[in-house]
């Protein structure tokens, strides 16, 4: 086995180096923006009553059970001021952890760095560990400091840590979670759509037993994002579920270990079909397409699928009109109108954000073509840069609209069939093609980072989440509305759209295209780098 694990603590040590700038606001921005939050909410709900109508609002919106879960004691302060960021928040750390993990196993297999450095003295298993003891490292500091940054905001010292522990532990299930399916294929982009189905995939679990009355039904019991859950910080700090999490560490790393030996460097154990070599394709437009087109339906059927849920919840919405506080709160995000249009409207600006991740991801595409060696190839023959670039960014532009266009159509079906009200069709996915120049913004700043600074193409995943922190919890932190205006999704046109909004879109356009052809210039000025 020592043989096997030779050269793990050196493969650490250059993932260390390599993801510097990634892991070091990843472990401090997770603590920094749970303190941040504990210490605004102490101002926001300064007596117990208001804490009580609060929560009681929050458990009686079947809409924000399935979003956020449920407030366990509604006079603690910690339960409520952190309920976004319980399961919400541990979701989009499962994601950054799967990626991290599969970013040292399968996408360096991918890209031969493995092959490379197993030249010399490298054990077959050594990159899994030194994966496995980066980013589950990085969890347990998370977690820790997380929990001080709690207590440093006001909250009782027993649940900030219960709270940072679980988030730990989160880290950890997935980072061995992730490091199971770095064996199964030999595509990275597969290993990473198959992790980020599984975040989903137990996110849904979790919202669906939360449904349940009285309490959690089994399947939430069956979700990592639901043990997070049940820990229940400051509303009980039950220790002994992070047992749970732990547990399934111990199943999976060994079972991670034992597929990594049964499997040649570069393969996966399960053979994707072969694509047909005869196939013609027309143009660079076309390649772009057959590149990519499957990763798009996949990503459609989840929006369907998010769609109709939310949409199937509209007629419980208005259950939340018991707390005028929070009515007030929701009817200023969705405008003028009533409080049911209001929750569609949050939910449709989280299909855009969403929309806006499939943009980067799909953009990306430049980057890595390039650095596959691929694009030389193609322009060594009489193909244009721009020509070439074009392709894959409208198709990527093109997936966040035809993405938009079915999620708001899902929610609007599944909210004409609770409401009974066809008319909820039209309204809602319009909104939804509304979200779609704000997540265009975000898109082309992969072409602006490919143009100029290519090296920097993934740090748009970080103004991504920019976006959704000052989003979500601006307000409660105190931002200036100039920070706050900065991102694009703060001006797109909510729920119901009207003529009004029609400058705001065409500024978003305009801003779009302005990015996008700063960056196709600089694309077309640079050399090639590898």
């Amino acid at each position: 086995m020592a043989e096997q694990l030779a050269g793990t603590w050196t493969m650490a040590r250059l993932a260390l180096r390599r993801d510097r700038w990634l892991l070091i606001p990843f472990v401090i921005g997770f603590p920094t923006m749970a303190g941040s939050t504990a210490a605004s909410a102490i101002a926001l709900y300064p007596d117990e009553a208001g804490r009580i109508d609060a929560a009681t609002a929050v458990n009686g919106s079947a809409a924000l059970v399935a979003m956020f879960g449920r407030v366990y004691d509604p006079s603690s302060l910690g339960a409520l001021s952190l309920i976004k960021l319980t399961a919400f928040g541990a979701a989009i750390l499962a994601v950054i952890v799967v990626a991290l993990t599969l970013r040292h196993t399968r996408t360096d297999e991918a890209n031969g760095r493995l092959e490379l450095a197993a030249s010399g003295r490298l054990g077959r298993s050594a990159p899994l560990a030194a994966a496995l003891l980066v980013v589950g490292g990085a969890s347990i500091v998370l977690g820790v400091l997380t929990g001080l940054a709690l207590i440093a905001g006001g909250l009782p010292a027993g649940g900030s840590l219960a709270f940072g522990l679980g988030w730990a532990a989160t880290g950890l299930a997935f980072a061995a979670v992730a490091g199971v399916l770095a064996q199964l294929t030999a595509s990275p982009r597969t290993a990473l759509g198959l992790g980020i189905a599984a975040v989903a995939t137990t996110y849904a679990l979790r919202a669906v037993g939360d449904l349940a009355e009285p309490g959690p039904s089994m399947l939430s019991w069956l979700s990592p994002i639901g043990w997070n859950q049940q820990v229940r910080a400051f509303a009980g700090d039950r220790l002994p579920v992070l047992i749970l999490p732990l547990l399934l560490v111990l199943v999976l790393v060994p079972a991670a270990f034992a597929l990594r030996a049964r499997r040649d460097l570069g393969a996966g154990l399960v053979q994707g079909r072969e694509r047909s070599t005869t196939r013609q394709v027309r143009g660079l437009t076309g390649l772009a397409i057959g590149l990519q087109w499957r990763s798009l339906v996949a990503w459609a059927v989840g929006f369907t699928l998010f769609g109709l849920v939310i949409g199937s919840l509209a007629d419980t919405m208005e259950d939340m009109l018991a707390s005028a506080g929070i009515r007030e709160v929701m009817e200023a995000l969705g405008g003028q109108q009533a409080l049911r249009d209001a929750m569609l409207a949050a939910y449709v600006a989280m299909l855009g954000v969403i929309a806006a991740a499939y943009g980067i991801a799909a953009a990306s595409r430049l980057r890595s073509e390039e650095v596959d060696g691929h694009v030389e190839c193609l322009l060594g023959a009489a193909v244009s840069r721009i020509r070439w670039a074009w392709g894959h960014l409208g198709f990527a532009l093109a997936g966040v609209a035809a993405l938009m266009l079915v999620g708001g159509t899902s929610i609007g079906i599944g909210a004409a069939l609770a409401l009974d009200d066809p008319s909820q069709v039209g309204r809602v996915a319009t909104a939804a093609l509304a979200q779609v120049p704000a997540a265009w913004v975000v898109t082309v700043l992969v072409v602006l980072a490919f143009g100029w600074v290519p090296r920097m193409t993934a740090a748009v995943w970080g103004v991504l989440l920019a976006c959704v922190a000052i989003g979500e919890f601006g307000v409660l932190w105190g931002v200036p509305d100039w920070l706050m205006d900065l991102s694009p999704f703060r001006h797109a046109p909510l729920l119901p759209v009207g003529m009004d909004g029609l400058a705001s879109i065409l500024a978003l356009l305009a801003v779009a295209a302005v990015i996008g052809a700063i960056g196709l210039v600089g694309w077309r000025r640079r050399d090639l780098a590898a």
